[in-house]
């Protein structure tokens, strides 16, 4: 009997002390990001239930400044919260930081992940990482921009060659189909950046009496600002720009109004900043190559946990939708819900 009462007050301590101090979490916080990296967690996209902290799922976008990440942002911590997961986003204080990326990708086998949903900065670079990943079991989801080899479950994007080539056919418009131009973009070796570099030379094919007379590469909106004045003093005569990105849209749109020069260039940017509206609502844009990063951030965690819970996923690549937004058009609500940058 002394035997007996000795294992029943044992096993009263034990479970007394998981009560008390229940089961080891993970180290890392969910994140719902910030403007200067996304390395300061805030609030959990999961509720603090067992069963939630069950899966945990890293959102890694190529960087976290720009309203762009932020409506990605916004559509995975969405998807997380329905699906009861932890996100946790985080990315590269600069889009164009490669390393930082890899590491960020490379240390997730060691944060208890089950899944990653990542927008690759590079096409090349993020192939091992990736492949590290599913070599150690955690699904690997591209959104936005992908890689060069079929190493993730799925990828979700803009058809970016179509919305360069969109881009092209709107500049075309802009400047009577004829006249030197300038090519803004952002990153090189980014699947992205140079699908939407193929599509608009692609479609300016349709217009012989255009001329690319520059490309340049910025990432943000002060650098954007002044290599749009390198590209126009070095080139006085160009009367239109295709600005690829959000920063670059920015900084373009910035050195017109500067200078002004409203009216005279005409400019054709990618993605919905406040910035880039307020542009197209005063002329100094002309149209609008719109995506929809809020359904890829939805879309991504949805897909990935299909891909941890042995799901079948129906498609390799899904589109997630591109629009031309004027201001003739800019007030429908359909094209309102895109200008806006979602919240969760």
């Amino acid at each position: 009997m002394r035997h007996a009462s000795r294992a029943i007050a044992l096993s009263s301590l034990t479970l007394l002390a998981l009560g008390l101090y229940g089961c080891p979490k993970g180290n890392e916080s969910s994140s719902g990001g910030d403007t200067k990296g996304g390395n300061t967690p805030t609030t959990k996209s999961s509720t603090e239930t067992s069963s939630s902290a069950k899966i945990r799922i890293a959102v890694i976008p190529k960087g976290t400044a720009h309203s762009f990440w932020k409506g990605m942002e916004a559509g995975a911590l969405k998807a997380g919260e329905e699906e009861g997961v932890e996100v946790i986003w985080k990315g590269p204080d600069r889009e164009n930081d490669i390393t930082s990326q890899v590491n960020l990708v490379q240390n997730q086998s060691n944060n208890s992940v089950q899944g990653v949903v990542l927008a690759a900065t590079d096409a090349t670079a993020l192939v091992k990482p990736i492949k590290d990943l599913t070599s150690k079991g955690i699904a690997v989801v591209t959104v936005d921009s992908g890689v060069k080899e079929d190493v993730a479950a799925c990828y979700i994007a803009t058809d970016n060659v179509r919305g360069g080539e969109l881009g092209a056919e709107e500049l075309a418009k802009a400047i009577g189909g004829k006249g030197k131009v300038g090519l803004m973009l952002f990153l090189k070796g980014a699947v992205s950046n140079d699908e939407r570099e193929k599509g608009f030379k692609q479609g300016l094919k349709k217009y012989p009496g255009i001329q690319i007379v520059s490309e340049l590469y910025a990432s943000s909106p002060a650098e954007s600002l002044n290599l749009t004045t390198n590209m126009l003093t070095a080139n006085p005569d160009i009367v239109g720009i295709f600005a690829a990105a959000e920063p670059n849209g920015v900084g373009a749109a910035n050195y017109l109004r500067q200078t002004k020069k409203v009216g005279k260039i005409k400019l054709v940017a990618y993605d919905t900043s406040p910035e880039e509206v307020k542009a197209l609502n005063e002329n100094i844009i002309q149209s609008l190559i719109v995506q929809n990063p809020y359904e890829m951030g939805y879309q991504g965690v949805k897909t990935v946990l299909k891909a941890i819970r042995k799901q079948t996923i129906d498609k390799k690549f899904v589109d997630s939708g591109v629009v031309v937004v004027t201001k003739e058009n800019k007030d429908k609500p359909e094209i309102q819900k895109l200008l806006t940058v979602p919240t969760k």
